[in-house]
């Protein structure tokens, strides 16, 4: 069956928006993959003066950024204004009387509403582009990457993950041929990924995966993480209303040929990428550029 899978971007942040309050309860793979990207840096000879986080959710990752990189001056930029609310620090009862900024000197986080596919800010104003877990949210992937091709400065870095085509594969398998609505996001293959960042203007791309498998005790279990994260589905080929009681149990049916040891798994396909903004072809790259890049 061919369904729309167009993400319906005005859903996404109405997903995000709700889950923002109760997310870091349920996010435990998000941070995984989060710190298992943040491992990645500990190999690349990079210091970013400004770091976009874009899809910074409630602030996990742009704290360990911040960690990371102390000097640096940072922009969280999320789709759903709510998930700030999460991550922004409460002001000290002297910040608030003395009426200051959220955060002083050079160190400072700026929040900001935006989607990654359109990014509000000025040409080559990144050294690092960070993203987790959020291009499968994205209708229009060269774009996406053009967009942030766009805001990196010359040896710039763009570092990312998101999901692959084996993400709930359980799921996908026992709503097929159920009815004729989509009920899984559609996730892209690594390989598509890095020809895309190369058709956008990147350069040296790397690109690898991983899979994670969580369990749960039935299928309800797996909706309601999903939901708790404002991971469900939000394509425009889904259900409106509720799914049929019949067309459930039979789904429920499937899914429960996959029970395994007494739990049923739901997969997680891990792509992890990264790749830099170089010189255009003809230009020598300067010393500084060559630096970071570990060349010299």
């Amino acid at each position: 069956m061919n369904y729309d899978h167009t993400i319906d971007k005005r859903q996404v942040r109405t997903a995000f928006e709700r889950a923002a309050p109760d997310y870091d309860k349920a996010a435990i793979l998000q941070r995984e993959v989060c710190d298992r990207m943040l491992s990645r840096l500990d190999y690349i000879k990079h210091l970013p003066d400004v770091i976009l986080d874009a899809g910074s959710g409630t602030g996990y990752g742009t704290r360990k950024l911040l960690t990371r990189y102390p000097a640096a001056r940072m922009l969280a930029i999320d789709i759903a204004p709510a998930m700030h609310l999460q991550a922004r620090p409460s002001p000290s009862p002297w910040r608030q009387l003395l009426k200051l900024g959220r955060t002083e000197g050079r160190n400072q986080t700026s929040y900001i509403a935006g989607d990654i596919e359109q990014l509000p800010f000025k040409d080559s104003c990144a050294g690092l582009v960070w993203s987790n877990l959020v291009l499968q949210w994205c209708n229009d992937l060269e774009k996406t990457f053009s967009e942030v091709h766009r805001v990196l400065h010359t040896g710039g870095l763009f570092m990312f993950s998101t999901f692959g085509p084996d993400t709930l594969k359980e799921l996908r398998q026992a709503f097929r041929n159920i009815d004729d609505y989509s009920h899984v996001n559609r996730f892209t293959d690594m390989h598509d990924i890095g020809d895309t960042l190369v058709h956008s203007g990147f350069a040296t791309p790397v690109m690898d995966m991983e899979y994670f498998t969580l369990t749960y005790d039935d299928v309800i279990g797996v909706m309601r993480d999903l939901k708790a994260i404002g991971a469900h589905n939000v394509t425009q080929g889904r259900r409106r209303g509720l799914t049929g009681k019949a067309a459930w149990q039979k789904a429920v049916g499937h899914y429960e040929s996959k029970r395994i040891a007494g739990k049923l798994p739901a997969t997680f396909e891990v792509v992890y990428g990264h790749a830099w903004k170089l010189q255009p072809r003809g230009n020598v790259l300067t010393p500084e550029t060559r630096r970071q890049l570990g060349l010299i």
